[in-house]
């Protein structure tokens, strides 16, 4: 039987990759925090629907303090997905959150991995990592240049893990996420806020002018790449894009928002962020070829079932 680790379990990313992986018959240790960035009875409701589960055992603390060469004992695969989130808030004084919890964990584990017998190391990577790419769409082959301190984290934690696949030979795949979005997404991300507060009633707030562009990914997309990233050979020491298939400028995305919810949205524009890149835009050949990965779900039918969720989180307006 497959034995799996999942940091982060109770996540967005993190709590579906637990769900599918039970679903599979694999067992699952999960590891959660439950740290205070949102809400954590969010999480505890993410991960709720697999505590009763018989394959699966849910831990909760943080990723450094745990004995993780005891924990890797006959562990196949581990998803790194825990890491601190958001761009916005790794300015300043909430820098230190971001060093400790997305290069310090992941080195850490790491060290452990080059004495466990793993089949593969996935590590949830960022688009945050090209910062104002030179080219569209972007591949792997572009030099990274954060702009934010979040995606200079996320960065140096993928070097990590190529160097411990080059001095130590542990498996490890770095997959770079394109705007996940679906079910479960974090209250801080656009589509949850502007889907609540059309819920509500209330505008919306826009940072820039909404002709900013992004590549959407959804959940069930980036699950997917997880999977086929854990087995496909090919894949070991590689870093790859998982996009949603398109680039999609906000104003667009608003528009199609429209459609779902039958009414028009207020929009509250506000100056830009520092640290947010104007465009992204994955070009996911590689992924395609290495690991099989073809994005299936679009922006419209996406953020259809965005839209259910939210309504039976918050209530049906």
């Amino acid at each position: 039987m497959v034995k799996v680790v999942v940091t982060g379990a109770a996540g967005f990313i993190g709590s579906h990759l637990v769900e599918t992986l039970l679903d599979r018959g694999e067992t699952v240790i999960g590891v959660d925090q439950f740290n205070d960035y949102y809400d954590p009875a969010i999480k505890r409701k993410n991960i709720a629907g697999a505590l009763g589960r018989s394959n699966f055992q849910l831990i909760e603390d943080n990723v450094q303090a745990l004995d993780w060469n005891a924990l890797l004992d006959g562990v196949n695969v581990v998803y790194h997905q825990a890491a601190q989130a958001g761009v916005r808030a790794s300015w300043g004084e909430g820098f230190r959150a971001y060093t400790e919890r997305n290069i310090n964990a992941t080195q850490v584990l790491l060290e452990a991995a080059k004495n466990a017998s793993l089949d593969r190391f996935v590590y949830a990577s960022s688009s945050s990592v090209y910062g104002n790419a030179a080219s569209f769409p972007t591949s792997e082959s572009i030099l990274p240049k954060p702009v934010s301190p979040y995606g200079v984290t996320k960065l140096a934690a993928e070097h990590l893990c190529g160097l411990y696949h080059a001095n130590y030979g542990v498996p490890t795949v770095s997959l770079r996420y394109f705007t996940v979005y679906g079910p479960r997404q974090r209250p801080d991300m656009a589509f949850h806020k502007f889907l609540k507060a059309v819920l509500k009633e209330e505008a919306i707030s826009v940072y820039g002018d909404g002709q900013q562009t992004r590549d959407f990914t959804f959940i069930e997309d980036a699950i997917a790449a997880n999977l086929a990233a854990a087995s496909a050979p090919e894949a070991v020491g590689e870093v790859l894009n998982i996009g949603g298939g398109s680039r999609v400028s906000l104003k667009q995305t608003i528009e199609t928002i429209e459609k779902i919810v039958g009414k028009p949205i207020r929009i509250d524009y506000q100056e830009s962020s520092k640290g947010d890149a104007r465009h992204t835009s994955a070009d996911v050949s590689k992924a395609q070829k290495l690991i099989g990965y073809a994005p299936k779900v679009s922006i419209e039918e996406g953020l259809r079932r965005e839209w259910d969720w939210v309504k039976s989180l918050y209530g049906s307006a």
